[in-house]
């Protein structure tokens, strides 16, 4: 192509100059703004650029953290009072959200596995289950010593790690480190609970594609799309376990809690949330929590380092005692390989133990967020350079015992039984529960449009007949359609005015708990240009904008060569998809012709003016691994998307050549994925249309039935927190309304399914037209795969930017 040419020359000839000492030659530039003279790979340096901004935000989280706490030492109670609103916080972020039912403990077995799995004089061993929430267990091993207990301790395992194994009965646990029975020698009686493990033996659909997902990856996915995550999940089964014990034991019950590896996670999160429990101790798994995104997929917490570290967490459990003790933590590199016939995806994240010096320092942060209560925080080492002790070492086990109130006295452990009866296999407990959570979660998922409407809809529409509307089933819709309340709503322009003031407060909402709000203030856009493209009817131009101190925004900004002096054209913002860039959507002799169609060409020619953004989804894991960074602060890929395109919007409704007040988005693919999120949180947008993306977006991330679900993909990126309970794609949909709204489907696409579009396009065209908006939203259908169809989109950006096709 000739602006291909124009800049492969004009590179060339700077090179040249520069070799013979001569003045390079500048590119031609845009008038109004400074030549660009970048010679590197943009996306590349973009992309960059965004890892060191987050680097930064999550250096400065620390010291950000303390706007969230009103922390009250003048008493015990002052103080318990004053963190509650961080104990509730800290409860939705890790899901722990679903009331759990009446706890009933149940010693179960059969002929072949009995209930008794092992005694001795000391004690006796019984494979117990317990219920949890409405189809969730947790399972288990408790042991009862036969004297009356001193305390009760439920000790919770790494995730790899059995109850059989730490308690002795089979191999796979070092004998030193199988603590529960140094506390049963203790006089304590002991619940070891099973957490759902690493490995991959489930995770899949055997009719679909088995991959490589740990369990506990595989369970994260589903969960987080919908609030829940799989710590808050097994959160939920200790603090069952907590009921049980209180129940049994009387509200004065001294309750503890061991945890190792994962099972420290568990451990310290429950106690943080629960002060019934009188103390903790945390093994293999306290530090500070700054390189979470290098951890594993399922650590990954929305908002967690926005206020709290390991410090602060430890500080929730104060007055109560916490033992911390500095031992090996389990080694994970990433996930587990691709086993023959499942295919891979699974995110990456290792875990290595920390340095001391690194568990000190943490632990001395949370000492001085603990003020006055810090005596009740214990940290154990060993005598070596290292530091390593454990787990489960004497000291850090008498420590625990001291906090719980009770005399120290835990020696070597007792003693292993001398026969043991056959207990169920780990690998169907293992299977029954990844199932349990996996029914639960899919049941979530079935019925959230209910939740979605209960959260949005009725409060803001009010009374109607909105449920019923989405029924799919034809004659109920048109008793809908009849209804009068339908007739009032239609008539009454007032009722829309409303409607967008109430979907106001749910934009901000939106911005902040859903994409997450990115507040730094934007610098002036300084663009700089070089031109690019020259041909008959137009010319591009690549142009650079400053968004923050180490970020820029990127695009071709396309201008017709007809536009008169003083004339200002509407302009439609042409989006890329998944690894993407801008001349993808522009050049026709490029091979993403196929999907693009140079739309953002053909728009130009058309008498648009169009430009064409780079958006921060191209480099594989290195732009995965952005989301991975953006999550534990509350941001995502589209908090920086979002002030990327609000400085575009700015700089573009500031050209001499666009009407600011009609420009249009347009994208394709992930692109489709921008035109939903984007002019739902900037309103500068005033048309977007959707194309190759519009779905039961929900139910496409998270269903276990349909084979393009990104439950099988390797863009686990793709995944964010609570979309399930708040905004689908109907209700970003209504944060767009009255501004028109289009999608383009074509029926071979194979990210979707027709009827979950048409299922999911019916309540937005039902919101537009209960509005009186009707006119103002489309859906077009085409015969076609993935790709920009161009035909019903187009005339829709003529209709309603008001120009006429040239």
């Amino acid at each position: 192509m000739r602006g291909t040419l124009i800049l492969a020359v004009g590179m060339a000839l700077g090179l040249l100059d520069a070799a013979v000492g001569a003045e390079p030659i500048k590119p031609e530039a845009l008038p109004g703004t400074a030549a660009l003279d970048w010679s590197d790979d943009i996306a590349v340096r973009i992309v960059d650029e965004a890892h060191r901004f987050l680097d930064r935000k999550t250096a400065e989280s620390t010291a950000g953290r303390e706007k969230f706490w009103k922390r009250d030492f003048s008493s015990p109670e002052a103080y318990a009072k004053s963190v509650e609103p961080n104990r509730q916080r800290l409860k939705r972020v890790i899901g722990v959200l679903d009331p759990r039912v009446p706890v009933v403990m149940d010693r179960f077995g059969d002929e072949d596995h009995p209930a008794l799995v092992a005694e001795t004089s000391l004690y006796k061993i019984w494979q117990v289950r317990w219920t949890v929430l409405d189809g969730v267990t947790g399972e288990g091993l408790l042991v009862e010593p036969r004297l009356r207990p001193v305390a009760h301790v439920i000790a919770i395992p790494d995730a790899d790690q059995t109850p059989q194994q730490v308690l002795g009965l089979v191999p796979g646990v070092p004998e030193q480190s199988q603590y529960v029975r140094r506390l049963v020698s203790g006089g304590f009686r002991v619940l070891v609970p099973v957490l759902i493990n690493r490995a991959c033996d489930f995770s899949g659909n055997p009719q679909i594609r088995m991959t490589n997902q740990p369990h506990r990856e595989w369970i994260y996915r589903q969960a987080y799309e919908l609030g829940r995550h799989i710590i808050g999940l097994e959160v939920q089964k200790v603090l069952a376990a907590v009921d049980w014990l209180e129940r049994t034991a009387g509200k004065d019950a001294k309750i503890g809690l061991a945890g190792y590896g994962e099972g420290g996670l568990i451990a310290m999160d429950s106690a943080a949330l629960d002060p019934r429990i009188k103390a903790c101790l945390v093994s293999g798994y306290f530090d500070s929590r700054q390189g979470l995104w290098q951890e594993p997929m399922y650590r990954n917490v929305w908002c967690l380092l926005k206020e709290f570290g390991d410090a602060e967490i430890a500080s929730l459990i104060v007055p109560r005692g916490l033992v911390v003790e500095h031992s090996p933590a389990p080694k994970v590199d990433g996930p587990p390989p691709v086993p023959a016939g499942r295919a891979g995806g699974a995110a990456p994240g290792r875990i290595r133990t920390p340095e001391l010096n690194s568990v000190a320092e943490e632990l001395a942060r949370a000492r001085k967020l603990a003020g006055p209560l810090a005596r009740h925080i214990a940290l154990e080492t060993g005598p070596g350079a290292d530091g390593l002790l454990g787990p489960g070492s004497e000291q850090a086990l008498n420590d625990l015992a001291i906090q719980l109130g009770v005399q120290p006295g835990i020696s070597p452990a007792a003693p292993l039984p001398a026969a043991h009866l056959k207990s169920v296999d780990p690998l169907s407990v293992q299977k029954r529960q990844v199932e349990e959570l996996t029914n639960t979660l899919q049941r979530l998922q079935r019925y959230s449009d209910r939740t979605r409407d209960d959260f949005f809809l009725k409060k803001v529409y009010g009374k109607g007949p909105a449920v019923v509307a989405r029924s799919a089933v034809s004659a109920r819709s048109a008793v809908v359609a009849r209804s009068p309340d339908a007739a009032v709503v239609a008539r009454s322009p007032d009722r829309a005015t409303a409607f967008v003031e109430g979907a106001k407060q749910y934009r901000g909402l939106f911005r902040k708990e859903a994409i997450g709000a990115l507040d730094d203030p934007l610098l002036p856009p300084n663009p700089k240009s070089r031109k690019v493209y020259d041909e008959a009817k137009w010319a591009g131009y690549e142009v650079v904008l400053d968004v923050f101190g180490e970020l820029h925004a990127w695009g071709i900004l396309c201008l017709p060569k007809d536009i008169k002096p003083g004339e200002r054209r509407p302009a439609v913002v042409c989006q890329h998809g998944l690894e993407g860039v801008p001349r993808d959507v522009v050049e026709r002799k490029n091979p993403a012709q196929q999907y693009y169609k140079a739309f953002a060409a053909e728009l130009t020619e058309q008498g648009f003016v169009t430009f064409a953004p780079y958006n921060l989804y191209r480099g594989g894991e290195r732009f995965r691994l952005l989301q991975r960074k953006a999550n534990p602060l509350g941001m995502s890929l589209f908090s920086i998307i979002a002030r990327q395109h609000e400085q575009i919007l700015h700089w573009l409704g500031g050209l001499p050549q666009v009407d600011a007040s009609r420009i249009a988005f347009y994208g394709l693919s992930y692109g489709g994925k921008s035109a939903m999120r984007l002019p739902a949180l900037l309103p500068g947008y005033c048309l977007s249309i959707c194309s190759g993306d519009f779905n039961d977006w929900v139910r496409k991330i998270t269903s276990l039935e349909f084979p393009a679900s990104y439950m099988f993909t390797g863009e686990w990126e793709i995944f964010e927190f609570d979309l399930g309970s708040t905004f689908n794609y109907a209700e970003m949909a209504y944060l767009i309304f009255p501004r028109p709204f289009m999608v383009e489907r074509g029926h071979h696409d194979g990210v979707g399914l027709d009827s979950w579009v048409s299922y999911e396009y019916a309540k937005v065209r039902w919101l537009y037209a209960n509005l009186g908006q009707a006119d103002k939203t489309e859906i077009e259908y085409f015969n076609g795969p993935h790709c920009i169809h161009g035909v019903g989109t187009y005339e829709f950006l003529h209709k309603h930017l008001g120009w006429t096709k040239k």
